[in-house]
């Protein structure tokens, strides 16, 4: 099926995956004098591949995720804040590339509670990395995520803050608590802000390197050096489980650090999907009636595995119940049914733990299907949060690829775009975190103390609160000695993973149904 736009002697080519699926049209980028939105575009004669991935992105948000708005009957404009955007230009020449129009569309709508945008979340993935991590649950880097600590002088320290099993970090042994001490034989390694030579040295080893050699001083207090190589793995999203005896009761644990999805591109389950049935499957072994998740690193992933989780959590009673509310702009709100969008989730059924307590470790890095995960549950269970206020992302995507045709009739991919699609909010209408969710009880992040540990802060309290009915410290606890303290320095390092939700179910029915009214049509 070809689809294209025609205005004056311009043919921009609507060349939009959705889903996987291609609509097409037929394309020269060739601009003869006119411009699709009448007005300056600086003077270009040659529409060039950012021209055309600026001027897709500008339609799907504003005008039309079907075909760049050609046709009236279909106004159906994909951005959740599209009615604060006045009309744009998107090939103006005051945006020098697609990135720079999204953020000049980012700026409009304002949350009056802080006087800020409320979008510092749409990105364009020119890669095509974040759907082949999340849907097929692949990634090729060392698999290790670092951050700099400080002690009670506030000395900085780096540190491994976890690794994939999977990955080469995590089969070199490599794990939570280990210092890093030299980098390629370099050991001035110590933290000097942002942009600092030292922090671009480690930065550069860890993330932008294909390969580095790293010293780490392990908890035991041996030394190893580590060389590592890139490689494509299947990442596993359970980073560390125990279960453990409270006062007579069985507490499960869990380190969950993405949302990786259960079913992959193609529809198959995932190793996402084998791992929690396997965890759950050994959680009822056991006789588990508490569970901990630690979500403290997860920034989200695909709204499905969300969903998965809470059913596995969630008792029985609450099947057929409302899981949670989907939220669109005016325009697919009123076509939502016509578009196969769903205006809410059910839960199609319950665990099998009749749990009496669900524990979630959350941080500034908690984001997106991660609050959605804990927020779904809290009409029905009796739900706690330890650790830091989470990062505050109610809303999430649809996937868009983006590709065109170039002069000579190559299909080119441009970038998948993620703009802010819809809101969720749970049962009982409770969502708006832009601010993020405050934990019941605050905790200390020491990255130093190794996953499971009993000394780590978040632990110790929600052990507390499973004793005793209370959160705060009892004579007995076990704690870090002051001296030894590494309390994670927030934000010193990038963070590499997803941070947001993303709905690929619904993206394969936007591309059902809109071939069916296309069809209609013809």
């Amino acid at each position: 099926m070809k689809i294209f736009l025609r205005k004056g002697n311009i043919c921009l080519l609507i060349g939009i995956l959705i889903s996987g699926l291609l609509f097409l049209g037929s394309c020269k980028k060739k601009n003869t004098g006119s411009n699709p939105s009448g007005s300056n575009n600086g003077g270009k004669t040659n529409l060039t591949n950012e021209d055309s991935l600026k001027y897709l992105m500008y339609h799907i948000m504003q005008v039309s995720f079907v075909n760049g708005g050609r046709d009236s009957t279909y106004q159906l404009p994909t951005y959740y804040w599209n009615s604060a955007i006045p009309t744009l230009n998107p090939l103006n020449s005051i945006y020098a590339n697609a990135d720079s129009l999204l953020s000049t569309m980012k700026a409009f709508a304002m949350n009056p509670l802080t006087g800020l945008p409320y979008d510092h979340y749409s990105f364009l993935d020119r890669t095509g990395a974040v759907a082949n991590q999340l849907q097929n649950g692949q990634e090729n880097n060392f698999g290790m995520q670092v951050t700099y600590a400080l002690d009670i002088n506030n000395n900085s320290y780096l540190y491994v803050l976890y690794a994939d099993k999977n990955s080469p970090a995590g089969l070199a042994g490599i794990t939570r608590g280990w210092q890093i001490t030299a980098v390629n034989g370099n050991s001035n390694i110590s933290y000097d802000g942002p942009s600092g030579t030292n922090t671009n040295t480690v930065v550069n080893a860890v993330y932008n390197s294909p390969t580095s050699s790293f010293t780490f001083l392990k908890p035991d207090n041996t030394s190893t050096t580590i060389t590592l190589n890139t490689a494509t793995y299947n990442l596993n999203p359970i980073l560390f489980d125990s279960v453990y005896t409270i006062s007579g009761k069985q507490v499960g644990y869990f380190v969950f650090y993405t949302f990786s999805s259960v079913y992959d591109s193609a529809g198959n389950a995932t190793l996402t999907q084998g791992v929690l049935n396997n965890e759950f499957a050994k959680f009822e072994a056991a006789g588990v009636k508490d569970v901990i998740v630690d979500l403290r690193y997860n920034g989200g992933g695909d709204v499905l595995t969300s969903q998965y989780i809470d059913s596995l959590l969630a008792p029985s009673s609450v099947a057929g119940k409302v899981m949670y509310n989907y939220y669109y702009n005016s325009a697919l709100t009123t076509n939502e049914a016509n578009l196969g969008l769903p205006s809410q989730v059910l839960f199609t059924g319950g665990g099998s733990l009749n749990l009496d307590n669900v524990f979630f470790i959350v941080s500034r890095s908690t984001a997106s299907a991660s609050e959605l995960t804990l927020n779904n549950l809290k009409p029905y269970m009796n739900i706690k949060l330890v650790g830091d206020t989470t990062y505050g992302k109610p809303v999430g995507f649809f996937d868009f690829p983006v590709s065109d045709y170039d002069s000579s009739g190559n299909l080119q991919y441009l970038a998948d775009l993620y703009a802010i699609d819809y809101e969720t909010k749970n049962s009982l209408g409770q969502g708006g975190y832009y601010s993020g969710i405050a934990p019941d009880q605050e905790a200390i992040d020491y990255v130093n103390v190794p996953w499971g540990d009993t000394a780590d802060d978040n632990l110790v309290k929600i052990f507390n609160y499973i004793s005793t009915g209370s959160f705060a410290r009892t004579s007995g606890a076990r704690l870090v000695n002051p001296e030894n303290e590494r309390r994670n320095l927030i934000q010193s390092m990038p963070n590499t993973q997803f941070n947001g939700m993303v709905d690929f179910r619904s993206g394969k029915k936007l591309e059902s149904k809109w071939l069916t009214m296309f069809r209609r049509k013809q």
